[in-house]
């Protein structure tokens, strides 16, 4: 890959997540507040950042973070993700404990709390999942469909809550945000849909 090329994607990487960040930071709606609801919409912000990060991390499409270097660090942006859902949850629960409890329970009024709720449960079973997997004896396709898939969810549910809130940050760059997120994790499920197909072609061969 050339050096042009490298340096493209990272600027819009870079821009991808800088934009909708600087344009949460100037929104009104942070007039007024105090330190932990903006801790609790900053934080959100991050986790959907991280969440563009992962996929394209573990596909291989971030230059320099290839192969072995990808993969730690899909690892530590995972764990990062977590501290960020977990800050997000903590400072709502600080401004709000009702709310929280509602959205926790399923019985919240707003759709985006539940969407929220249903993220936050596959991002901790994600990682859950990841801690043990050698302790499970996972074979290694298997464990990489389900993570997937609990991916996936993840994404659907974060973009749904992203997306039906107002909160802090601008409505456009937050959905090119949201759907940057939802194409670099189709291309990931792409990459694992040819090494599941690889993979039969071999099983049947040996058979």
């Amino acid at each position: 890959m050339s050096k042009w090329r490298a340096a493209l994607i990272w600027s819009a990487l870079a821009i991808a997540i800088g934009v909708p960040s600087v344009a949460a930071g100037l929104s009104p709606q942070l007039a007024w507040r105090d330190g932990v609801y903006i801790l609790a919409g900053f934080s959100g912000v991050i986790a959907l950042s991280l969440l563009l990060l992962q996929p394209l991390l573990i596909g291989n499409f971030l230059p320099g973070l290839q192969g072995r270097l990808g993969r730690v660090g899909h690892k530590w942006v995972g764990g990062g993700l977590v501290v960020a859902v977990i800050v997000h949850v903590g400072a709502l629960w600080i401004t709000s404990p009702p709310d929280v409890i509602d959205a926790l329970l399923f019985v919240s009024p707003t759709q985006f709390s539940i969407w929220g709720v249903i993220a936050m449960w596959t991002v901790f079973a994600a990682a859950l999942l990841a801690t043990v997997r050698k302790r499970l004896g996972l074979r290694l396709m298997t464990w990489r469909v389900v993570h997937t898939a609990l991916a996936i969810v993840t994404v659907g549910g974060t973009v749904a809550h992203a997306m039906l809130i107002e909160g802090t940050m601008e409505t456009l760059s937050k959905a090119a945000l949201c759907a940057l997120v939802i194409l670099a994790t189709l291309m990931v499920v792409k990459q694992l849909r040819t090494k599941i197909r690889a993979q039969s072609i071999r099983d049947r061969r040996e058979a």
